[in-house]
């Protein structure tokens, strides 16, 4: 069985015998996960025997990372993703594009990371002082073939990432590739767009379809930030599209060959990542135990016990209510006195399941390294706050959960009705305090509203908060019923 990947790699690589080609490993949103999860999904170090094994079938093979290297994990994430860079570093990827999530931490964290990477950060959209903040773009070389790979950023980074992306000036990803890709045709035979954009609408600024569907020259976009795994390439006028969905699940490749006609598809797979399938990289391991075991201790700590399931799945959070949603934003409510509480989805990251809860578990919930925020919000600007949570579509990071509310989102008029106060009807006169995050009070995920406001940071880590919330919770009752907070109708 753990022969049967290894015979997948040999069989696809058999292909490559004859003509000019490449072959462009990638990954993309591993968000951390550099350990083997689910007792037998993903882990860098199996990744890097694949990769290994692909290197050593053939000399013409580019590995690439298509951003959101942070935040996920909390053993990866309190080593600054060092981790992860290290294990990168050994499986010798060549470039990775910068997600939204690379600017999480402090831009002194960012330079540390790339200082530590051997692969460059690439991005051609990020600009400060008027000149790119990163390196645009690389050109590989396979004997005579050459292959140019550019990086792009969501624009949306900016609003999702504000603290710390706001010192960037964020050009449109569509005007940046149309003045650079004409450039790169000129250096090379194939041209690669290696996208954080994600394949969805974003919230401002350019997807990856309409990249595709804007500019020309692009012979394929490598993607991610919308974790899609696409099973096929999207084909998009003459630009293919691949994403390989999360976590380094999977490995994505695309094999392409360069002939006069043009560039052809030899293959496309999705190999599954995965401990029962083959063994690890023993050098990898070795990085990876350590870091592991750096924090292990803390981590595992016991702090309470939870008799039920707290939902903070993705598709859930960002859809409707969840008793892990209700959970956090009562504590912060709690901390911060306040009248009400709002937090985003986005931020939660992770459910919990019923039985201990470790400070592992509630780190994995909320990655970021936020603080609680209170902030003085006039009863007006609380209704133009709900009327804005009308607009966000499902699956997005910005869909709010609440503490002391209850309201309606109508969607038909995209406006928030019957709003109630602690069971008192929402008082446009009045001036309420609002416990959130430093994210949200920033203006982050589109809350600008409340950017600019009277508060202040508490300075106490979200994940802290939740924690010494849990450790005093003795009745889980208010979280087993989920009654609405937020009732949507269409």
């Amino acid at each position: 069985m753990k022969k049967l990947l290894l015979v997948l790699i040999v069989c696809v690589f058999a292909l490559t015998t004859f003509a000019s080609y490449v072959d462009i490993l990638f990954v993309n949103d591993t968000h951390g996960h550099a350990w083997t999860f689910d007792s037998n999904i993903g882990g860098f170090n199996i990744l890097s025997t694949v990769v290994s094994a692909a290197r050593m079938m053939d000399d013409n093979v580019l590995f690439l990372h298509a951003g959101d290297l942070n935040t996920g994990v909390p053993e990866s994430d309190l080593n600054d993703a060092a981790p992860d860079i290290l294990s990168f570093n050994m499986m010798k990827l060549d470039a990775m594009t910068l997600g939204n999530h690379e600017f999480d931490n402090p831009e002194s964290v960012l330079e540390t990371q790339m200082e530590l990477a051997y692969f460059p950060f690439i991005s051609a959209n990020i600009y400060k002082d008027g000149k790119p903040a990163f390196q645009e773009y690389i050109i590989k070389e396979f004997g005579d073939l050459k292959v140019a790979i550019f990086g792009l950023t969501a624009e949306e980074t900016q609003i999702l990432e504000k603290l710390y992306a706001g010192e960037y000036e964020w050009k449109n990803a569509v005007d940046v590739a149309k003045k650079l890709v004409p450039e790169l045709k000129e250096k090379a035979d194939i041209v690669i767009a290696l996208t954080h954009l994600g394949s969805i609408k974003p919230v401002i600024g350019t997807s990856s379809v309409m990249l595709a569907e804007e500019v020309e020259g692009i012979d394929v976009i490598v993607d991610g930030h919308s974790h899609t795994l696409m099973e096929e390439p999207m084909k998009v006028n003459d630009t293919l599209i691949v994403s390989a969905g999360e976590w380094a699940k999977y490995l994505g490749m695309l094999q392409l060959e360069t002939t006069e006609e043009g560039i052809n598809v030899l293959s496309y797979e999705l190999f599954p990542i995965r401990s029962d399938l083959t063994n690890g990289d023993y050098d990898v391991e070795v990085i990876l135990d350590y870091f592991e075991k750096l924090g292990g201790e803390k981590l595992d700590q016991v702090l309470a016990n939870s008799k039920i399931y707290l939902d903070g799945e993705r598709a859930d959070v960002r859809s409707k209510d969840t008793n892990l949603g209700f959970l956090i934003a009562d504590a912060l409510k709690k901390i911060c006195e306040a009248d009400i509480a709002l937090t985003n989805s986005g931020g939660i990251r992770a459910s919990i399941n019923a039985g201990d809860i470790t400070y592992k578990d509630i780190l994995t919930v909320l990655p970021f390294g936020n603080t609680a925020y209170t902030i003085e919000v006039p009863g007006s600007v609380v209704k133009d706050m709900l009327d804005f949570t009308a607009t966000v579509a499902d699956g997005k990071g910005a869909r709010p959960q609440v503490s002391g509310i209850t309201y309606t989102i109508n969607r038909a008029t995209q406006k928030a009705e019957n709003i109630l106060i602690n069971g008192e009807p929402l008082d446009m006169n009045k001036t309420y305090k609002l416990g959130t995050n430093n994210y949200i009070a920033s203006g982050g995920d589109g809350y600008s509203m409340l950017e600019g406001l009277p508060g202040y940071d508490t300075g106490f880590v979200l994940a802290q908060v939740v924690v010494n919330y849990i450790k005093d919770l003795e009745d889980y009752s208010p979280y087993t019923d989920i009654n609405n907070r937020i009732t949507v109708i269409e």
